[in-house]
């Protein structure tokens, strides 16, 4: 194994003692890694640390020794807990407008290369995920969670928007999961984050060293080899609990979180029947930003239609309006505060926050800088979507008769069932997944002795 480091004791990278590096780097036969190396910090992502990243992914692209990379942490309780927050505030605060932006700037150029890479990225999101961290993780044809990961964008509660590509990935959830995950903020843990869809794979912490060594082992790996390695190491689901926000809760955020307004969300999910899951959520709703929740469900809504590069240009424009305003410093100064207080939004209310005032400030106005990527390689869904579990649009389709090779005749729960673990080549998860779904989104057809399903539209 061959490891260097990545950077320089005057910027913070390289420094006397291998503790202060915070990139290191790592090459084991043809399997290249980073190892993200704030553990103090829980990882958070830091201007240096993409500026120490980015070459040294761009050279392993078009080295032909490089077969695959892999981004893990070193230890701690975070993967990486999200972006320093702290700093580009401080530096917005003091008018330097343009340093903070730069922070940005990087990173989205970073998220945006690591989502269109030819050579295979696996990202190892063994601890806290949150923000930068989901950044460097979510748009990867590898998405590794184990019992350790905590994911989430919990961007709303300061003062903020789910960034990183949040506008990609989360509307391109199952139903309104996405919406309600960016909106809110909840946490996912654990094997929650596989079934949600943000993962691909559910591996135990103590097999990632050896899947490691087994992944720097393939010769001449492609994503389907790669693929089939990753599940070798996967933990048995069997006996898991299920999704947490599936069935009863999972209908009431389709329910609730398809509105386009926030105002219609929240009555709605007041008209829901009490629940733990409502008084939560309402109480989430009481805690965030009124303008973020605004700004994010335009954000979503938008990003829906449209492409990976194109939505981090616009999270890009959206960003220089928050690091002006006022809620983003508010947030991050009252949730970093010792002890932590109650933040003071401005506006206080969400009937205060007019959504066309939103649209016309935020997503209409003239901004002076332009995000430029570093690929012209973009997309308007994932290329490497059949690693995660089936999708509620996939198993639709199976259902109606739509997917190709389904055939001419309505399938019943068992075959449907038996269709996806054949697809997906027995993958951990699919089970319990395609059953949830279809318990929530079929009924058996009457007077039909096959007991075949049709889909509740």
């Amino acid at each position: 194994m061959k490891l260097s480091t990545a950077g320089n004791a005057g910027n913070g990278g390289a420094a006397s003692a291998a503790g202060d590096v915070e990139i290191v780097t790592a090459s084991k036969g043809s399997l290249r890694e980073v190892v993200l190396n704030r553990p103090k910090k829980l990882n958070a992502l830091n201007q240096n640390m993409v500026e120490l990243m980015t070459p040294e992914i761009q050279a392993w692209e078009k080295s032909d020794l490089a077969k695959i990379i892999l981004i893990k942490s070193s230890g701690g309780k975070g993967f990486c807990a999200g972006g320093d927050v702290k700093t580009v505030v401080d530096l917005a605060a003091v008018g330097n407008h343009a340093a903070a932006i730069r922070f940005f700037e990087l990173e989205y150029q970073l998220d945006h290369l690591i989502g269109v890479l030819k050579t295979p990225y696996v990202a190892v999101m063994d601890g806290i995920t949150m923000g930068g961290g989901v950044g460097l993780s979510v748009h990867a044809p590898f998405r590794i969670a184990t019992e350790k990961t905590v994911f989430a964008m919990p961007e709303t509660g300061i003062g903020f928007l789910p960034e990183v590509g949040g506008s990609f990935f989360l509307p391109r959830l199952d139903g309104f999961l996405g919406t309600y995950l960016g909106l809110t903020g909840k946490r996912l843990k654990g094997v929650d984050v596989l079934y949600a869809g943000v993962a691909t794979h559910y591996v135990p912490s103590s097999r990632l060293p050896a899947l490691e060594s087994r992944l720097a082992e393939i010769n001449n790996p492609t994503h389907e080899l790669i693929n089939t390695a990753i599940e070798e190491f996967s933990a048995d689901l069997g006996s898991e609990s299920g999704f947490s926000l599936g069935g009863s809760v999972m209908s009431a955020i389709d329910r609730c979180f398809g509105y386009n307004t926030v105002e219609e969300i929240i009555a709605a999910v007041e008209k829901e029947e009490d629940s733990q899951w409502k008084e939560e959520t309402l109480e989430r709703f009481r805690e965030v930003s009124p303008t973020s929740l605004k700004v994010t469900l335009q954000q979503l809504r938008a990003g829906r239609k449209m492409s990976l590069g194109d939505c981090l240009k616009l999270e890009y424009r959206l960003v220089q309006k928050f690091l002006e305003g006022h809620d983003f410093e508010e947030g991050v100064n009252a949730t970093l505060e010792k002890p932590r207080r109650k933040a003071t939004w401005k506006p206080s209310t969400i009937s205060e926050v007019d959504a066309a005032k939103i649209k016309s400030d935020y997503f209409d106005a003239t901004l002076p800088l332009q995000l430029t990527l570093l690929s012209d390689k973009d997309y308007m869904e994932y290329p490497h979507r059949k690693y995660t579990l089936p999708s509620e649009s996939d198993i639709q389709n199976v259902v109606t008769g739509e997917a190709a090779d389904v055939g001419q005749y309505a399938l019943n729960r068992e075959e449907v069932i038996e269709y996806f673990v054949r697809e997906r080549k027995g993958k951990q998860g699919v089970k319990q997944k395609v059953a949830d779904v279809l318990d929530r989104k079929t009924s058996v057809i009457k007077n039909d002795e096959s007991h075949s399903l049709k889909w509740a539209y």
